[in-house]
């Protein structure tokens, strides 16, 4: 998804929903609903919304998070989805909302939720143990070319994860079969980490962020990132896959969705607040520390984003033999 300036999406509110934003706001407690237990990624975003949206007093109530982990994310999205218009509910929508209904696990698609504004994007890191021969990420391109069997490739969190996606991506670019794959799903990106410091498995998919402490550590080395451009801070000597010639960008984004069928005021509301809390300081700290990349757009470019992503997640998820939809 591109990102979208606070200038441009500030006069976006202004235009489209500044006099709505006036119409509507919440008059009771607000839940920010996540689709992991506490700790990860998703959770680490809820509580940051929930943070700033309080302590800038940039909403009228109070709001908490709530954990509806399980079901690769189901049990939140189905949760959320028994609110329908009820502008008092937020999802912290991911991928999983895509790649479940791609792959059958659920009958609920992004089309049965709200887009209020995609926040930013959790770029695919691929990294090994420290120790292993895949040195580059010109080595692990030559393994995989030859056999794509022959690299267990650990991900969390289910077949057909965006982590999944970003292996597949790498090996069809290399003009194999992406369903040669050895893909291993774990139930967390902690368990895969743990795995190839073991060495249980050569390579796994994850968040940058993830990975970094082991990196700094010198347990991991990082040999591709699927970023348009490389990181900063102590990730800024590993290139992208597009400079050693794989024309590879992939992630999982996070972004605040309501529940379907809420009103065009409500919407207005939530993209005003989110607007400004996603320009203050510690909002800024927070994606530099996780290696996130600004990607804030609001509904009306977020939801025409939604609808290239699921094309595209279908096409990979196709050639990964996984696609039901």
């Amino acid at each position: 998804m591109r990102a979208i300036s606070l200038l441009l999406s500030g006069a976006l509110v202004t235009a489209t929903g500044g006099v709505l934003a006036q119409a509507w706001s919440p008059q009771r407690n607000v839940e920010i609903v996540v689709t992991s237990a506490p700790g990860g990624s998703n959770d680490k975003t809820g509580r940051q919304v929930e943070r700033i949206l309080n302590e800038k007093k940039l909403v009228n109530v109070t709001l908490a998070v709530v954990n509806k982990p399980g079901g690769g994310g189901n049990i939140a999205f189905n949760y959320v989805n028994q609110h329908a218009g009820d502008g008092h509910y937020l999802l912290v929508g991911t991928t999983a909302l895509l790649s479940n209904h791609i792959v059958g696990l659920s009958k609920l698609s992004y089309q049965d939720f709200t887009p209020i504004a995609s926040l930013f994007n959790d770029y695919v890191v691929f990294a090994v143990n420290a120790e292993s021969p895949i040195k580059t990420g010109k080595d692990l391109a030559a393994r995989l070319k030859k056999d794509p069997n022959s690299v267990s490739t650990g991900f969390a969190t289910a077949l057909g994860s965006h982590n999944h996606v970003a292996a597949g991506l790498l090996v069809k670019a290399l003009g194999g079969n992406a369903r040669e794959l050895k893909a291993i799903a774990f139930k967390g990106s902690a368990e895969a980490i743990t795995a190839v410091l073991g060495g249980h498995i050569d390579l796994v998919t994850t968040a940058a962020g993830n990975a970094a402490p082991h990196v700094a550590s010198g347990r991991m080395r990082i040999v591709g990132i699927a970023a348009p451009k490389r990181f900063g801070g102590p990730l800024a000597s590993i290139p992208t896959w597009k400079e050693q010639g794989f024309d590879i960008v992939f992630g999982g984004w996070r972004a605040i969705m309501g529940s379907k069928g809420i009103s065009a005021a409500q919407v207005a509301y939530w993209e005003n607040a989110l607007a400004k809390a996603t320009q203050v300081p510690e909002w800024r700290e927070d994606l530099e520390r996780n290696f996130w990349s600004d990607d804030f757009a609001t509904s009306a470019q977020f939801r025409k984003d939604l609808e290239k992503d699921y094309t595209d997640m279908k096409a990979v998820l196709t050639d990964l033999g996984l696609a039901k939809q």
